[in-house]
């Protein structure tokens, strides 16, 4: 693992300061971290946010280098699928790095181990902390999880709960200790991206107006009493008397 990611303050690295707190924000006074720092806080790698132009101007004139001199090479290479533009890069890196780098200050590694019992499908993943609700069921946008029975013990009702969206589109349900429940992901997994409008549909079609069911005719939501018939026959008659009139 790295020591440390010097980044920019794009919002996919760290929550934006133009958003008011939340109640919860405010109660803790601290921000909650997205996805990306939160991963970085359990692994322990410290995220550096630049904040100087200069910093800024270092790695895009990186990208500005890499992004027209690779094209330009790949190009007169006539690099033309996966395979030859590895190659291209194989030969490429070595003579780029001859010419541009800068030896470190320190040359001793900044990568450490991955600590023993790392989980790291559990840690890189999109994970929401949540309410379990009294009838054992757990909301995570619009995918509802029903938790399995407890026997003997108490249950899960009111407690809160992690839900871990995994990159192969599992979905897990964790106290903590243990898990609790694991949905195997869908045939055709879609994208995963971080809940912004509270909405993950993972293999689930959300119902649409045309697909909500009507109650049937004999629903109690149906019947017209006879109070209501007669009042609606006297209305009749009063509308029909006055255009006559």
């Amino acid at each position: 693992m790295p020591a440390a990611v010097y980044h920019d303050r794009h919002t996919i690295f760290v929550a934006s300061t133009r958003t008011p707190l939340t109640l919860e924000e405010q109660l803790v006074d601290r921000r909650t971290p997205i996805q990306f720092g939160r991963a970085l806080a359990e692994l322990g790698i410290a995220s550096i946010a630049a904040w100087t132009p200069q910093a800024k101007g270092r790695i895009e004139r990186v990208w500005g280098t890499l992004q027209d001199r690779l094209v330009t090479e790949l190009r007169l290479a006539g690099a033309a699928d996966r395979d030859a533009a590895n190659a291209v890069l194989r030969r490429f890196v070595p003579r780029f790095n001859r010419r541009f780098a800068v030896p470190p200050t320190d040359a001793s590694p900044a990568w450490r181990p991955l600590p023993k019992g790392t989980r790291l499908e559990a840690v890189c993943c999109l994970k929401y902390r949540r309410v379990v609700a009294a009838d054992h069921t757990v909301r995570v946008g619009a995918t509802i999880l029903q938790l399995p029975a407890t026997r003997g013990q108490r249950g899960y009702a009111h407690r809160r709960v992690d839900v871990e969206v995994r990159l192969d589109g599992r979905l897990v349900v964790w106290d903590g200790t243990r898990e609790l429940l694991v949905r195997a992901a869908p045939a055709d997994p879609v994208q995963l991206r971080a809940l912004a409008s509270a909405r993950l549909d993972l293999g689930r079609t959300a119902p649409t107006a045309g697909s909500v069911q009507k109650p049937p005719p004999h629903h109690p939501w149906n019947r017209v009493e006879p109070e209501t018939k007669l009042y609606d026959r006297i209305q009749r008659e009063r509308l029909s008397g006055s255009r006559s009139s």
